[in-house]
């Protein structure tokens, strides 16, 4: 390749330039006519003919005069030739070019930059959440191989323990013997919390019951020691082992290397440490992470008389299996469900009464991808994930309206340069990738800046999300390909469209065209505006948005629940590890309620088997006059005074007594959806019911005594439910555990240390754990909060997006209209009429913006109307709201320039060319 550079040194040699300047220019002439010679040699001309046509061309020119030219139009440099032939031919000196040129115009840039940065930010954060959420497979061996089995119909008759517990301990023992389609099968479940603590406040490690096939169907090889295997896995097998996780190794052990064979206290039981899992192995339900896994013949000893391995109807497992080669899911499936007669024959509870087992006789199995593993995460979140994601996404589009704005500024102060380098002989199409480069240069900018932000976001949402939730963040092709892809549409979308109008005039036009160019033209002026008004419409959409979530989250916070929520301190008391008998513990909770009872500055206690919003919980079908209802209803086992301390009213009859004994009628409370519903009145007392049970068990009929208000038991969102609250004296089956709801004004800190000394004083072994009712409830509403929160930041951000815009649109127009508004000014206009004018324009803009904004909103607030709660995806009310409020915000950025207009003096407009 020939060297240019001392060719075009002497034809400036008669300008004098300082020498930094003129090794500049002379470095990007070189380059141009470098392309200039890539370009004939392409077309097979000979080196010799190519350098004496470059030679005679360059001749012909005056480029000292040119060069002149140039400087007194305020252009940066001389640009020559086409770089015809090879595509990339110049990219580098394009590069150096776009580099200048925004260096040149910092606070351009910067403002480029830090807005693609947030919004390119937020959507890539929002996407790592969606990524690891829903696309991520499973760290283990071929994940696209797994399968979950379970029955077709999900509805579940008897005991659960866990969202996708889909199996009983019979059932996962009939498939293990009777599939052929899975060269491994597996079972996992439970999700238990196992306590650490001996005695004291409770400190919790999450565990995971798995079969001896766990680890080695998945291929999960161990760090230290070994994983359990299948003999370890058998009928009454007790104590073998717990293999634990890489954090929990290196949180409670400090990362000992020698910490198999020690041991780990689950429930007061040790259990020695067979072995370390790699740290890339977090389990299989994604928002979880294990600390310890034991195998499932050891949960008898755990869990005790109340253990679902020998109860027939407890459903507690899920059942996975990695296909053989050559089977597919609809094989396997097929096999599966040809073995479900018999599976489900062979393990029906004898408890069932004839409609029960008729429904679990009819139940199927089938195979089910699982290389995603389980998620209750995922069910929840990755519906607002993906509507947070065209949320950020609106947002950006915003953003990017508000760029090709700008760009559509700059490319109007540099028509001359553009002109000027057209007419020295720069093809259109090389001056379009000059500028497209500049575009890309600040997309990488912002693509750069927007996934570091973007990290950063994605752990603070999972923060946000729970304290003890796990989401592996860790940063794969798809989040990268993500970022990058959003940098190169929004370059596309903000630049494009102003590069190719900054180049499709004539140069003998922009030369001979007024001081304000090519841009003053109406075809641009009605692009940026048609920018803004989509911008108002976008804005309309995400403002209305951000209040319907909010409005949503208000509702439900408004609502009564039943009882009061402020002052009241659940504790959670366990004394399995004591090992009382049946009978020794229910005066041991009498001894605990009195001591409590006597806290100064406790104003009510009581106990109750489930506290609301504890994650707990049971219900049965209803008997009423030997009818058995559809509806079932949720029940409680309560001490008297529950109420009194839940502030629940009790709305006719009478609470529960020193009466109400294990030898007197059985009494029960219900709420007014239970009277109503199940009753069919509005005054029960006196009716009787009793409770669906199995074959064999006892049927006491219960008379209802007193009725109180509807109160919320789980979930903020759901309808009231039927409830039945019974005393804890007449219960049938007393549990080593208790909750004690306590009410009191006392600061928490001071009422969870009286109430530690309390359990220390009668028992030191007893396990506690303290939850603040109000607290919880808002842990309930997490999903309601992030949308809220989100949408009514992307809501703000947007308003002051289309804010800026506006105001840049009008400021504009004022700029190009100043010497009409002279004229105006000097026959008589007013000022008052000159800000009226101006911001009638923006207030047209505005509200065109805004029809299609409340249209565009009607259409696409369907998809969030099941995230709603109380509030209709078109509500006129805050549809209204959110229109007010752009109109408000942006009348206020339209008066700025409106006012700066109607304060010029009308001959130093008139003297503006």
């Amino acid at each position: 390749m020939p060297d240019f550079r001392e060719l075009v040194r002497g034809c400036l040699q008669e300008l004098r330039l300082p020498g930094p300047r003129e090794a500049e220019i002379v470095e990007e002439v070189a380059q141009h006519l470098s392309d200039r010679y890539d370009g004939l040699r392409s077309m097979n001309v000979p080196e010799a003919e190519a350098l004496r046509t470059i030679e005679a061309e360059l001749g012909a020119r005056d480029l000292a005069n040119e060069f002149k030219q140039v400087e007194r139009m305020g252009t940066e440099t001389v640009a020559l030739g086409s770089g015809g032939g090879r595509p990339w031919t110049g990219l580098r000196q394009d590069l150096r070019y776009a580099v200048r040129a925004l260096r040149a115009s910092p606070i351009f840039s910067a403002v480029c930059i830090a807005s693609l940065a947030l919004g390119i930010g937020a959507n890539t954060a929002i996407f790592q959440l969606l990524d690891a959420v829903r696309m991520r497979l499973l760290p283990v061996r071929n994940p696209q191989e797994l399968a979950m089995i379970r029955p077709t119909n999900l509805g579940r008759t008897g005991h659960g323990a866990g969202d996708f517990s889909y199996m009983t301990n019979g059932l996962w023992m009939q498939v293990k013997q009777q599939q052929q389609g899975f060269s491994d099968v597996f079972a996992f479940g439970g999700w238990p919390t196992f306590n650490l603590a001996n005695g004291g406040e409770a400190r919790y490690a999450h565990g995971l019951w798995v079969s001896g096939e766990f680890f080695d169907a998945l291929g999960v090889q161990p760090l230290l020691g070994r994983v359990l295997h299948a003999p370890d896995d058998h009928p009454g097998c007790g104590v073998v082992g717990a293999v634990i996780s890489y954090p929990f190794w290196q949180r409670e052990y400090g990362g000992d290397m020698n910490v198999v064979g020690r041991t780990v206290r689950l429930e007061g039981h040790p259990f020695p440490i067979l072995g370390v899992t790699p740290a890339s192995f977090y389990g299989m339900e994604i928002g979880r992470q294990f600390d310890v896994a034991v195998p499932l013949c050891s949960e008898p000893v755990i869990n005790g008389e109340d253990n679902f391995y020998n109860m027939p109807r407890g459903w507690w497992l899920t059942v996975m299996g990695r296909l053989k080669p050559g089977w597919t899911f609809a094989k396997a499936s097929a096999q599966l469900n040809a073995i479900s007669a018999s599976a489900f024959r062979e393990t029906l509870p004898p408890q069932f009464q004839a409609d029960t087992a008729k429904q679990y006789l009819g139940k199927k199995l089938a195979a089910y991808p699982a290389a995603n593993g389980v998620s209750e995460l995922r069910e929840k979140y990755e519906t607002p994930l993906w509507l947070l994601l065209a949320i950020a996404g609106s947002v950006l589009l915003i953003a990017c309206a508000n760029l090709a704005n700008l760009m559509l500024a700059r490319a109007s102060s540099r028509e001359r340069e553009i002109a000027v380098r057209m007419a020295l002989g720069a093809e259109r199409v090389r001056i379009l990738r000059q500028l497209l480069v500049e575009s890309l240069l600040l997309a990488s900018g912002g693509a750069v800046f927007g996934l570091l932000l973007a990290f950063g976001l994605s752990r603070l949402l999972v923060r946000y999300l729970g304290q003890t939730l796990f989401v592996n963040l860790a940063v794969d092709w798809r989040v990268l390909g993500f970022g990058a892809g959003l940098a190169m549409l929004t370059a596309c979308l903000f630049g494009l469209g102003p590069a190719i109008r900054a180049t499709k005039a004539s140069p003998a036009r922009l030369m001979n065209s007024s001081g304000r160019g090519q841009s003053a033209t109406r075809e641009r002026v009605s692009l940026r505006k048609v920018l803004v008004a989509s911008q108002v419409a976008v804005s309309l959409v995400l403002v209305a948005g951000a209040l319907l979530f909010s409005g949503s989250l208000r509702r439900i916070l408004a609502q009564d629940a039943g009882f009061r929520r402020d002052g009241v301190l659940v504790m959670m008391m366990d004394f399995s590890s004591l090992q009382l008998p049946t009978e020794a513990r229910l005066p041991l909770k009498r001894t605990l309620l009195e001591r409590v009872r006597a806290v100064p500055g406790i104003e009510s206690a009581a106990e109750v088997m489930f506290g609301p919003f504890m994650g707990n919980g049971w219900n049965d079908r209803i008997v009423v006059d030997g009818k058995k209802q559809e509806t079932t209803s949720i029940e409680d086992t309560i001490t008297e005074g529950y109420f009194q301390t839940m502030q629940t009213p009790l709305l006719m009859g009478r609470d529960f007594d020193a009466q109400d004994t294990a030898t007197s009628q059985p009494v029960a409370i219900v709420n007014q959806k239970f009277a109503k519903v199940l009753l069919g009145t509005n005054n029960p007392i006196g009716r009787t019911f009793k409770v669906e049970v199995y074959v064999g068990e006892r049927q006491p009929e219960w008379v209802v005594v007193g009725m109180v208000k509807d109160s919320k038991f789980d979930d903020m969102r759901d309808e009231f439910e039927p409830m039945a609250y019974y005393p804890q004296s007449q219960n049938r089956s007393d549990r080593p555990d208790t909750e004690v709801v306590v009410r009191s004004q006392l600061d928490p800190a001071s009422l969870m240390a009286s109430l530690r000394r309390v359990s220390a004083d009668v028992n030191p072994g007893i396990t506690l754990e303290f939850h603040d009712l109000r607290r919880e409830i808002e842990n309930s509403l997490l999903r309601e909060r992030l949308l809220a929160t989100l949408s009514g930041f992307f809501g703000v951000l947007a308003i002051l997006l289309a804010a800026i815009g506006l105001y840049g649109v009008i400021a504009y127009g004022v700029a190009r209209r100043t010497n009409e508004i002279g004229i105006r000014m000097a026959l008589g206009a007013i000022r008052w009429h000159i800000v009226r004018m101006i911001v009638s324009e923006a207030l047209a803009l505005t509200v065109t913006g805004a029809v299609f904004g409340v249209a565009l909103t009607v259409i696409v607030a369907r998809s969030a109307a099941s995230l709603l709660y109380g509030l209709t995806a078109h509500d006129p009310l805050m549809l209204t709201a959110a229109a007010v409020a752009l109109l408000a915000v942006c009348l206020i950025a339209s008066a700025i320039p409106a006012i700066r207009a109607a304060r010029l003096d009308p001959m130093t407009a008139l003297r503006e060319e």
